[in-house]
């Protein structure tokens, strides 16, 4: 029988997004002004590739500011801080780089207002995740985390007219709908945000995935397992009709066993992922009979943000 046709469905738009794009820049161009070593609080985003690289450059990843050198300078990632790290920083006198990404400092803003105007807050995210954290610490006291729909029922606010709901940015939409149709029945007056918090790029990626997933016996998403999106796009694609999806950090993760008979491969990678790794998998894919290669687009992305001001100054 003539050998069945092996192809690989690459989803567009993928990888770095706007705000991922901007917190590597910030490092590069920190290393640049300053020399190494410049600190970095945390991963400056979610992958290991990204953490390995700019360490080779000079950058030292830490936990807390308080492991950094006096006087010296120190980046805080994309996923953003809460108010006493800022603090912290100022009393250390540590040169602070804020690359938090733009929509993340939106949803901080809009939590600080809320909390204000004598709201309390629902902010639909996970446990543990450092966005989560950042954001909490905006208003303590005032924001009550709700992760996932089966965590509404264990709420309590203050006053039921006044409660606002806000969300993490990286989640998928329909995960946060479901929560979003349980906020509102068991709060009736409950408010939504301005604008929406769920970011444009996790939202694109979801709906690349979405396109492609019924005619993949499999895809793989390139991201770490650490990163929030990229895990999320695993689960997304399974739902969406995928007979199975993996989360590699690179080719060498891929497992040869699983595409003895996957005629269509799916490719896609979380926001926190460089190009340069899905290049790679292209190449071990069409070493492996997979060469005929296509583009899946589902959305145009032309957002782009500035440096911080630190680092635009003459």
């Amino acid at each position: 029988p003539a050998p069945r046709s092996r192809r690989v469905l690459l989803a567009a738009p993928r990888g770095y997004c706007a705000g991922v794009d901007r917190a590597v820049a910030t490092v590069e161009k920190a290393l640049e002004r300053y020399g190494a070593p410049v600190y970095v609080r945390r991963q400056i985003v979610h992958n290991t590739h990204v953490v390995r690289v700019l360490g080779e450059r000079g950058a030292v990843f830490v936990e807390e500011t308080d492991e950094v050198a006096e006087g010296a300078v120190v980046v805080f990632s994309a996923h953003g801080v809460a108010p006493q790290v800022h603090d912290r920083a100022a009393e250390r006198g540590l040169t602070a780089i804020d690359a938090t990404c733009p929509l993340v400092t939106k949803v901080h803003r809009e939590a600080r207002r809320f909390a204000r105007e004598g709201y309390d807050i629902l902010l639909i995210g996970h446990a543990g995740h450092e966005e989560v954290i950042g954001t909490m610490g905006e208003a303590p006291g005032r924001i009550h985390l709700v992760d996932g729909p089966d965590d509404v029922r264990n709420v309590r606010v203050r006053d039921e007219r006044r409660v606002v709901r806000l969300s993490q940015a990286t989640l998928s939409v329909d995960e946060t709908m479901e929560t979003v149709a349980r906020l509102e029945e068991r709060f009736p007056a409950l408010l939504s945000p301005p604008s929406d918090d769920i970011c444009y790029a996790t939202q694109n990626r979801q709906t690349a995935v979405k396109r492609i997933a019924a005619e993949c016996g499999l895809v793989l998403v390139v991201g770490s397992r650490n990163s929030s999106n990229s895990a999320r796009l695993v689960e997304v694609a399974v739902q969406a009709g995928a007979d199975a999806a993996r989360l590699v950090d690179g080719a060498d993760e891929i497992d040869e066993d699983r595409l003895r008979d996957v005629t269509t491969v799916g490719l896609t990678s979380g926001a926190s992922a460089p190009e340069v790794l899905v290049e790679e998998v292209l190449a071990w894919l069409a070493g492996h009979g997979f060469g005929d290669v296509e583009v899946v687009r589902a959305a145009e992305e032309r957002q782009n943000f500035a440096l911080p001001r630190e680092l635009t100054r003459p």
